[in-house]
């Protein structure tokens, strides 16, 4: 019996700080985004099952621990001093100036493949301060005859840099920043990207996910992108993105968020095109699982989003027989075509997906491996 009354003891004291914990709102400074050397899992899905995004206010509970991986990656956070010696010279401490970095990591530029830009995989350049976390810059891979260089590219000035968060960030903050930043990659491709940020801290309470319980604020990051883009020397267009939200629930010491989940205005519709939240390994039994999965910038699949009429166009590592299958997130099928010789730039015609609207899953299956590309078609 005594153990009993020990165990139903310990549960009340835990649910007691808990709820102590969830009774406070937190606030995030400098010292809970990443540090170097930091190597942080995360797993990454695109179904969201759970509380409303709308669910907003004081003291909330948001219970995600249904969520289920599709895959993971880690998140690897590294000083500057270790990156490339041209970027070390342009975001180091010794002459950068407004440019310089505290920290560096290396993720995909999704704005690029979307457009069908052949680039992935750069150095992002980040400035932490006592008053807030930026991006100052990029380092972009470019083909320079049969090696790559990562070049930099920096925002057009400081007060042209992407503020991620001002510090601190507490609960019903608002802030905004406006950012612009150039990519010339001669005789392949242009983009220029303008930005908007605005932050509100609209929440704060109770996360569950599978990766633990924890007292979190909640930041929705609301993007308005215009982006000119030239390709092979074509003339340039101007593209308007979708208005995109960034749902992020921050914790303490936890370098970046607990949950993160990104949507875009679809015909008028929010529509969730990304979920990430921070993790343990877990088996994924996602469809990359068993094969060999294709990195991010060998596939890109653009325009995205894809307006109703218009066909979808394919980069593929190379030219040979190649399986195309598009589901819903509900894992309905859309079509699956099997092409007997694909080309290295191959179209999907818009009559493929029918009349579906939202988003889609598209697997890509060649000889080089597999690739999983989200298409959000209007």
């Amino acid at each position: 019996m005594r153990h009993s009354y020990s165990f139903l003891f310990s549960a009340f004291l835990t649910a007691s700080s808990l709820a102590a914990q969830a009774q406070t709102p937190i606030s995030i400074t400098r010292d809970d985004m990443p540090n170097v050397g930091d190597t942080l899992r995360v797993s990454q899905t695109v179904q969201l099952s759970g509380p409303s995004l709308n669910t907003r206010g004081a003291n909330q509970t948001w219970n995600y621990a249904s969520l289920r991986p599709l895959t993971q990656r880690m998140a690897n956070y590294q000083s500057v001093a270790s990156t490339p010696t041209l970027l070390q010279l342009t975001f180091g401490s010794l002459l950068s100036g407004s440019n310089r970095a505290t920290i560096a990591n290396r993720y995909d530029l999704t704005t690029l493949q979307d457009l069908g830009l052949p680039v992935g995989n750069v150095y992002g350049f980040f400035n932490e301060s006592a008053n807030d976390y930026r991006q100052v810059g990029f380092g972009v891979p470019v083909p320079t005859g049969t090696t790559t260089i990562d070049a930099p590219v920096t925002y057009r000035n400081q007060q042209s840099q992407d503020v991620v968060y001002r510090f601190p960030v507490t609960y019903e903050k608002t802030d905004s920043s406006e950012s612009e930043f150039a990519i010339d990659l001669p005789g392949t491709a242009y983009l220029r990207d303008q930005q908007k940020r605005v932050n509100r801290a609209d929440a704060w309470g109770t996360l569950i996910t599978p990766f633990g319980t924890f007292a979190t604020l909640r930041v929705v990051s609301t993007l308005y992108t215009r982006d000119s883009v030239s390709v092979s020397g074509a003339p340039g267009v101007i593209v308007t993105r979708p208005v995109s939200r960034e749902y992020k629930w921050l914790g303490k010491n936890q370098g970046i968020p607990l949950l993160q989940v990104t949507t875009q205005l679809v015909a008028g519709n929010e529509v969730v095109t990304s979920v990430v939240y921070r993790d343990i390994y877990r088996r994924t039994g996602g469809v990359l699982a068993a094969n060999n999965a294709l990195a991010e910038k060998t596939v890109a699949a653009y325009p995205n989003p894809l307006p109703a009429t218009a066909d979808l166009r394919l980069l593929l590592p190379e030219a040979g027989p190649a399986t195309l299958t598009a589901t819903d997130l509900a894992g309905r099928l859309l079509f699956r075509q099997t092409l007997a010789s694909a080309t290295k730039e191959t179209v999907v015609p818009a009559a493929a997906f029918g009349s579906f609207s939202g988003v889609a899953l598209l697997r890509v299956q060649t000889a080089a491996g597999v690739a999983v590309r989200r298409v959000v078609r209007e």
